[in-house]
């Protein structure tokens, strides 16, 4: 792949000003009253014991973490079962409306994605995960740039608007910890809209993960939704993960993108042609990298990738042709 778009530099000067970071998205969009809530730490405690979601979920892991499992990779069994759903809702839906219709709807779509961002913090400070609101609008700007092809990738049908933020103290819930009980009530209480609403939840992360997601299903799970890093924001302080493209990983995943890795170089791997097939994650900002026999080097500068941020910068028309059918299945 060539080198990333000038756009990157225009980002990363964003980091330093977050002022500016506020024009550089495709479509600038307003920010809602903050909501404060402060939850009781006595009422919410329980234990942490392992609550895996059964509807599966999928992450991004920084390269310097030493993480034991990525609890969010599918299984083949996993993968086969859930494409043999999202393969025949398709299927019903082309029945219904019609296959010309079908390609004419998804060529023409345009979605704009309502936001909700759960701030979960341990105290009020910046260091007890209290990130400001111009974090968070620059992380939208990211996301309307990743997701309209400004970076460098191809357009996709998605844009993002920023609908409220909600701040909520709770040392129980911090950090948030995957699969787990606490995590389950944290989203139960707080989680709003519908299947099409994006709910992100921020904060203090364990187990070395910078986020992690749901994949979607025909109905609402309470656990649906989007977990980031805070610090991975832009202007945050995970270095090589602070430009948001944790948080543009994650809703790939939401809106049914698997990673670039996905099964290896056997098989339909991550079920999108135009990814070249990749044995396994790439880390860091590796050149030339080709580890399959498949044609294609690997897709390291995807977004679906384990790359660092300024490595990162594209969606693949496939990937975005695969996002708006399960939106138009699953979220619609």
């Amino acid at each position: 792949m060539g080198p990333r778009p000038v756009l990157l530099n225009r980002r990363i000067a964003g980091i330093a000003s977050t002022s500016m970071a506020l024009v550089l998205g495709v479509a600038t969009v307003g920010l809602l009253p903050v909501a404060t809530t402060t939850a009781s730490p006595a009422a919410a405690a329980v234990a942490d014991e392992h609550c895996e979601d059964p509807t599966g979920t999928a992450a991004r892991v920084r390269g310097d973490a030493v993480v034991k499992h990525d609890p969010n990779e599918l299984t083949m069994a996993q993968l086969h079962q859930r494409e043999a759903e999202f393969a025949d809702l398709l299927q019903e839906r082309a029945k219904r409306v019609g296959q010309r219709t079908l390609s004419t709807q998804a060529a023409a779509a345009s979605v704009t994605i309502p936001v909700v961002v759960h701030v979960i913090r341990r105290d009020t400070t910046r260091a007890g995960g209290n990130i400001p609101d111009s974090m968070i609008q620059s992380q939208i700007n990211v996301l309307n740039q990743s997701f309209s092809g400004a970076t460098g990738g191809a357009a996709t049908a998605f844009a993002f608007q920023l609908q409220s933020i909600n701040r909520v103290t709770n040392t129980a819930w911090y950090p948030i910890r995957q699969g787990t009980s606490a995590e389950r009530q944290m989203k139960t209480q707080l989680r709003q809209g519908t299947k099409g609403t994006l709910n992100i939840y921020l904060g203090e992360l364990s187990n070395g993960l910078l986020g992690w997601a749901t994949f979607p299903q025909t109905t609402l799970n309470v656990m649906d939704g989007v977990v980031v890093l805070s610090e991975s924001l832009p202007g945050g302080t995970a270095t090589n993960y602070n430009q948001g493209d944790t948080g543009t990983h994650e809703v790939g995943h939401w809106l049914n993108l698997y990673h670039t890795f996905q099964g290896g170089c056997s098989g339909q791997g991550d079920q999108v042609a135009d990814t070249p097939a990749e044995a396994s994650p790439a880390y860091q900002c590796p050149t030339g990298r080709d580890t399959c026999t498949s044609p294609g080097l690997d897709p390291i500068t995807n977004f679906m990738d384990y790359t660092y941020d300024s490595c990162m910068y594209q969606f693949t028309p496939g990937q975005a042709t695969r996002m708006i059918n399960a939106w138009n299945t699953y979220r619609a």
